[in-house]
């Protein structure tokens, strides 16, 4: 992989834990100032001490999207400027269809998709005054194929590809490049409350999963780190799954 450039500022939603933080540190450990964003003032603080002076940490509710102008603003006023925005920031809800309230629903969208347009909107606009940027948003297999009992986490990531394209299209002339990451199933929190304790589920994930094992927060990282470096320059647009198959599988 060509080398990081190591004046670029980074800032990474919902990166105190889980594929956030895997995705932070793999970013502080290539010399991306990295700047983590999150609601858990204790995460926060455990994270920034674990990944130390290469990052900074704002505890910020995403889902205040009046707020997302202002915070993208003080961002760029501190470090100068945002080269890279990774839409990490998500929740999930496991529950049958027919029981999901219009409340419920309207939470998932609220967070997956409204606050993710939100602040791209805004770091889009410094990144086009630039010339240059990398966006990456996260996705999930639930955008993939159907899923039981995720109504809302399903129509909310694939409402994120379908955004990851629309935005490469009008960005990626302006010198910004957009991408998805699509993990399979990854061990994390969020994960391991979908699957622990639901043996059949765990048992259908593992058996269409070609390699056999859920992947690790690091294998999404790696991918992040490809897709914001040099090497991947020509690339924008794309949805990539990070899965071990599972998106293929039977």
């Amino acid at each position: 992989m060509k080398k990081i450039n190591q004046n670029r500022i980074a800032v990474v939603t919902g990166g105190a834990s889980g594929i956030g933080l895997a995705i932070a540190e793999k970013f502080v450990e290539h010399g991306l100032f990295t700047v983590i964003i999150g609601r858990d003032k204790q995460k926060l603080k455990t994270a920034r001490e674990k990944l130390g002076k290469g990052c900074v940490s704002i505890s910020f509710d995403l889902n205040n999207l009046q707020g997302i102008p202002g915070l993208v603003q003080e961002i760029k006023s501190k470090y100068g400027t945002i080269d890279i925005l990774v839409n990490n920031a998500g929740i999930n809800m496991k529950k049958d269809f027919t029981r999901v309230s219009d409340a419920e629903f309207q939470e998932i969208i609220q967070t997956n998709v409204n606050a993710v347009f939100t602040i791209t909107r805004e770091v889009s606009k410094k990144m086009i005054a630039e010339g240059r940027g990398s966006i990456i948003n996260i996705s999930s297999m639930a955008a993939q194929y159907g899923l039981p009992k995720v109504i809302a986490y399903s129509a909310s990531k694939a409402a994120v590809e379908g955004m990851t394209r629309a935005m490469a299209v009008e960005l990626s002339p302006k010198g910004v490049r957009v991408n998805c990451i699509a993990p399979g199933f990854i061990e994390t929190d969020m994960s391991a409350r979908a699957l622990n304790g639901d043996k059949e589920r765990m048992q259908r994930v593992l058996s269409r999963t070609p390699m056999g094992v859920l992947g690790k927060p690091a294998n999404i990282a790696d991918a992040a780190l490809f897709l914001v470096s040099d090497a991947a320059s020509y690339i924008t647009g794309m949805v990539l799954p990070v899965d071990g198959g599972n998106s293929i599988g039977f």
